[in-house]
């Protein structure tokens, strides 16, 4: 496999939405500093971050405080996932973002309320995920396609179906990627018809290409 992510990575001293078109990631802090940027005034370091920190936006650094409180000295050796939002929007336009779906020291899902755009807040929830001791990195074992289906057959949210496209963009065999596509669509018309309805789809829109794999 000749893997072209790392030749599209945005040149930047921090991590990008369009770092993360490949798929989401989970990280390990390694440290939280402030920074003497008003907007990004926060700068969270991770293992294999090559120096381009993540810089939460203001409502990510509510969900951090919810979830983990508000000493970020405390945030070192935790895990967090975070992927790209397609729908987040900038001066009416949507760019993309990051967004955080899963964190880890969480018992169950939370849901908070988060301003999506002027006047307007919506729940979003962040699952559990599980803290594992830092290790030695070792080559992850590679996917299958009934792993892969399973994993998105069993997605509640859209958060934990965008999960699951890093893992998806593995699978060696281009006929296996072509079916988890085929799921990956279907199980994601599903979700919208069934959380959201046609004010969902009105929103977000329809036949959105699927990134990473």
């Amino acid at each position: 496999m000749i893997d072209l992510r790392q030749t599209i990575a945005p040149k930047s001293d921090q991590l990008n939405a369009d770092d993360l078109i490949g798929g989401p990631i989970t990280i390990r802090v390694t440290r939280v500093s402030l920074c003497a940027e008003p907007d990004q005034p926060i700068a969270i370091s991770f293992e294999g971050d090559n120096g381009k920190p993540y810089k939460p936006c203001k409502s990510m650094r509510r969900l951090l405080v919810s979830a983990w409180g508000p000493d970020g000295s405390k945030y070192i050796n935790r895990l967090m996932t975070i992927f790209r939002d397609e729908r987040v929007k900038f001066g009416g336009a949507e760019v993309g973002g990051i967004r955080i779906s899963h964190m880890s020291g969480l018992d169950k899902p939370i849901t908070i309320a988060l301003t999506v755009a002027k006047s307007v807040r919506r729940p979003y929830q962040v699952k559990p995920l599980r803290d594992e001791p830092p290790s030695t990195p070792t080559a992850a074992a590679a996917p299958t396609l009934e792993g892969v289906v399973a994993r998105i057959e069993g997605a509640e949210t859209e958060a934990e179906l965008q999960a699951v496209v890093g893992v998806a963009g593995r699978l060696a065999d281009e006929a296996d990627r072509s079916r988890a596509r085929e799921a990956y669509r279907a199980k994601l018309e599903r979700l919208r018809a069934g959380a959201e309805g046609e004010q969902a789809r009105a929103e977000q829109g329809r036949g959105e290409e699927v990134e990473g794999f």
